[in-house]
């Protein structure tokens, strides 16, 4: 099963078992609400801990959460720092609008021209503004950064693992 990450765990908050979480994610109203399980990765270990959010709140810049099971700041302490994470039952279609994409499903995508000649492979999205810029690695040629609007990404074919792109000139040099 997959795993994303949605936020890290930086420190304890009281003696009562809250953490401090800097979220990560683009959906923190449904990533961190009572009743749902989230995964802290814990330092140099490979195993997750499965944790059950039962106490939801906003404190200076941070998400605070509570965990069932863990009443006190000694149950907790072990989890800073770690980072807590999701699983891929957790994601859900309907948080994307038309057009927008989670990341991993573009990483790994066949970038092709209009006219289906290939240009290389999505291999990381920066995120440095206005909109997204998609890294396409290429055999014997430098990495081409393609930022993601309309009249530059023209299609997105996730069934066939291919997208279309419109390369302008000047862009590609």
């Amino acid at each position: 099963m997959n795993y994303y990450n949605i936020g890290k765990i930086v420190n304890t908050q009281g003696l009562k078992g809250e953490v401090r979480v800097i979220s990560i994610t683009d959906f923190p109203e449904k990533r961190f609400k009572v009743g749902n399980t989230v995964f802290a990765k814990l330092p140099n270990k490979h195993e997750q801990v499965a944790l059950t959010i039962d106490g939801v709140r906003k404190h200076k810049g941070f998400i605070l959460l509570h965990f069932k099971n863990h009443p006190s700041i000694n149950d907790v302490e072990y989890l800073k720092p770690s980072e807590l994470k999701i699983d891929e039952g957790s994601l859900s279609s309907d948080d994307l609008k038309p057009g927008e994409y989670y990341y991993h499903q573009i990483i790994g995508l066949d970038v092709v021209d209009p006219n289906g000649n290939p240009i290389g492979q999505v291999k990381e999205i920066l995120s440095p503004g206005a909109n997204d810029v998609w890294v396409v690695e290429r055999d014997q040629h430098k990495d081409l950064l393609l930022p993601k609007i309309d009249s530059v990404i023209t299609n997105v074919d996730l069934d066939a693992g291919k997208i279309t792109a419109d390369v302008p000139e000047g862009l590609d040099e």
